[in-house]
């Protein structure tokens, strides 16, 4: 099992390698093929590996680290190449492996061009090689982040998914790409920095920077005064990734000019990683730091909540000139509130809800940008008023199929019972509702209330979004004459998303099941 872990991360950094290599011929089209075939063969097999792992997990104890691999790496710095799953860190692992895969599977078919469609002599279309080499270090991190159990390790492979992601959108977007992604780079390594010092003041005073042993000692051997800071930094560090409210305003500028298959593992999996972190390192290293930030991380949640889904709401008004990926990147900052709402909470619920939330809205929001970016394709815009025009865009007239899957992913994203958005929001309000010992419980169920006004939002701008795009009269004039409705690659690539979306939320179970034992093992230092 280990070597399989081990192996997840060497695959994908070996196929980024090779599209440094020769190897691709001299023509430019053959060689671009190539570099795509080896894309989805190599995250193909990195997906295989993943459902191997998840195979041969023991589900009889989640809570154990298992598949783990610790040896001395920078023995100066105490610094080991200490790799591990469990309950927490495998349904993550799984979704980036699957999300991986299908973007390459959608590329393969839809590589994107960025503004300059077959190139221009100021600036030549990029090559597929440099696409798949970077979309292969992008997944080397995104894995490495979950697997890693040394502070220092996580703080790398949190640093390895920036590059790749910033020349995917400044080279590969539309719009304003490049200043959108000077302004994800920016934010997101400052946020880095600041996190990196919360980890060398906890590493520093506890004396390792092995994160078992941390959650172990569950903050034995730390005062207060340094679990108080070294927290504060930490979450100031993770809440920009996150996004939390106020540190969000990088994100709708990133998603509107990304490419679709960035967007989709902006969202998926991008997202995840500063939640995870307050998870694993956070709550079991300096808890009682957590336990003093608790309200305030609940407060910004609650706000983020409420923010989110109001600027979703004038997004979606006529006349407004909405972008509609814009539109769901805010909803992705409402979203995330119920996560960050779960972990404030500091209850074994709570924070079940925001696991569960973390990987529903992978596999939501990743369905909802390939859609929308497939509308993009199709109409050349994602301007709302210009899809809907004055009669609305009727997708279920004109592409029926189309505008099923879009109003699936809404109805979801809006967390109907019986799909997976349901859960994981229900079950961070029930954690705020009765919080940890400690917190103000009043505080709390105000939040919850707060939290519950979103839910009833992000069920009007999602209808409005449905009503205006799938519905109206497909016989009046439309932006196009004609409307492809969903293509073969296109349906291989969203299916299984729609599908897990369903399964989750029927058997919620299959995920609670495993996140449960690990939570409580977390929480309680045991």
């Amino acid at each position: 099992m280990n070597a399989v872990l081990i192996a997840l991360l060497v695959l994908p950094l070996l196929g980024a390698a090779l599209t440094l290599a020769p190897v691709f011929g001299p023509d430019r089209a053959v060689a671009d093929r190539r570099a795509l075939r080896l894309n989805t063969v190599v995250t193909g097999a990195v997906f295989l590996l993943t459902v191997a792992l998840a195979a041969g997990f023991d589900h009889d104890e989640p809570a154990r680290m298992q598949a783990t691999t610790d040896v001395s790496w920078i023995p100066a710095l105490h610094v080991r190449l200490h790799l591990g799953v469990d309950g927490i860190s495998l349904p993550l692992i799984v979704l980036t492996a699957l999300l991986t895969f299908l973007c390459a599977l959608y590329s393969e078919k839809r590589l994107p061009e960025g503004d300059a469609r077959g190139g221009t002599p100021d600036e030549p279309r990029p090559s597929a090689q440099a696409f798949v080499g970077l979309f292969l270090l992008l997944e080397v991190g995104m894995l490495a982040t979950f697997a890693v159990l040394d502070l220092l390790l996580f703080f790398l492979a949190f640093e390895i998914v920036l590059i790749p992601m910033y020349f995917l959108i400044a080279r590969w977007g539309s719009g304003a790409k490049v200043p959108a992604a000077n302004r994800f780079i920016l934010y997101t390594l400052l946020g880095s920095a600041v996190m990196l010092l919360g980890f060398l003041l906890i590493g520093s005073k506890a004396g390792t920077f092995d994160m078992q042993a941390l959650a172990a000692a569950h903050g034995g051997g730390l005062s207060h005064t340094t679990q108080v800071i070294a927290a504060l930094a930490i979450l100031v560090g993770l809440a920009v990734k996150a996004p939390a409210w106020p540190l969000h305003s990088w994100l709708p500028d990133a998603h509107t000019a990304a490419p679709t298959v960035g967007s989709v593992l902006l969202a998926g999996v991008l997202l995840k990683m500063g939640t995870y972190g307050l998870v694993r390192v956070l709550l079991p290293a300096v808890p009682d730091g957590a336990a003093t930030l608790a309200p305030y991380l609940g407060a910004f949640a609650a706000v983020g909540i409420v923010y989110g889904s109001l600027a979703c709401l004038a997004l979606a008004r006529p006349g407004s000139k909405g972008d509609l990926k814009r539109l769901i990147a805010y909803s992705s900052v409402g979203h995330m509130g119920f996560v960050l709402l779960g972990i404030a909470s500091l209850t074994p619920v709570g924070v079940n809800g925001a696991l569960f939330a973390n990987i529903a809205h992978g596999l939501i929001t990743g369905l909802l940008f390939f859609v929308v970016g497939a509308l993009k394709d199709r109409y050349g815009t994602a301007d709302l008023d210009t899809l809907s025009g004055a009669t609305g865009a009727a997708l279920y007239g004109r592409a029926p199929r189309l505008g099923a899957l879009l109003a699936f992913a809404a109805v979801a994203s809006l967390g109907l019972p019986g799909l997976a958005g349901f859960w994981g929001e229900l079950l961070a309000m029930f954690g705020a509702f009765d919080p940890a010992g400690g917190l103000s419980r009043p505080a709390f169920v105000t939040y919850m209330v707060l939290a519950g006004l979103g839910t009833l939002l992000t069920a009007a701008y999602l209808l409005i979004v449905v009503k205006r795009v799938c519905m109206g009269d497909p016989g009046q004039p439309a932006p196009v004459a004609e409307l492809a409705d969903l293509r073969p690659y296109e349906a291989v690539s969203w299916t299984p998303l729609a599908a897990l979306t369903l399964l989750a939320g029927l058997w919620p179970a299959l995920l609670l099941g495993l996140s449960d034992p690990a939570v409580k093992h977390l929480l309680g230092g045991g």
